[in-house]
């Protein structure tokens, strides 16, 4: 009898460590991957800033840096292409460039626009939007000695949210 009941005392109690053991292994493998989402979540709220929405028609005018390039105005219209990235359509009056197709990269309130246009001219602007999301002040540069319209010019200036 004592070998009887050794064997049915061990047998639910190997059976109950079992799952206990199965049940724990769950729990614990959904307990991290529920914990790490919801840690993740609040981590990147805390170390990714969300980025501005730039969509839409910004214009503007920039001053160059050197006192005989006059300066000129641009507007551009950023909405996402196919693939869900970025791009502005850009109209301008300027003496080194005509309409430049613009690549948008957009970090937290950081903006960057940069692209050249059908002769080779190209144009990059870096800028800041502002915390209403409305004005982004930027510095920009060009180099329109691809056309022999222009060489390099740099300067200053904002685009204002329609």
């Amino acid at each position: 009898m004592n070998s009887e009941t050794f064997s049915f005392h061990v047998l639910p109690l190997s059976v109950l460590l079992l799952m206990a053991m199965m049940g724990s292994a769950s729990v614990y493998a959904a307990s991290p991957a529920g914990n790490q989402s919801k840690q993740d979540t609040s981590a990147a709220g805390t170390t990714q800033q969300t980025a501005t929405d730039v969509r839409g028609t910004w214009s503007g005018t920039f001053f160059s840096k050197h006192s005989n390039v006059a300066p000129f105005t641009m507007t551009v219209v950023i909405n996402p292409d196919s693939r869900g990235h970025l791009i502005g359509t850009s109209s301008l009056n300027s003496d080194c460039l005509k309409g430049v197709q613009l690549e948008v990269t957009v970090t937290g309130s950081q903006v960057v626009l940069a692209g050249s246009d059908e002769e080779g001219d190209s144009m990059t602007v870096r800028g800041t939007v502002d915390k209403t999301g409305t004005l982004l002040k930027a510095n920009y540069i060009l180099n329109g000695s691809a056309s022999g319209r222009c060489e390099t010019d740099d300067g200053t200036g904002s685009l204002a949210k329609r």
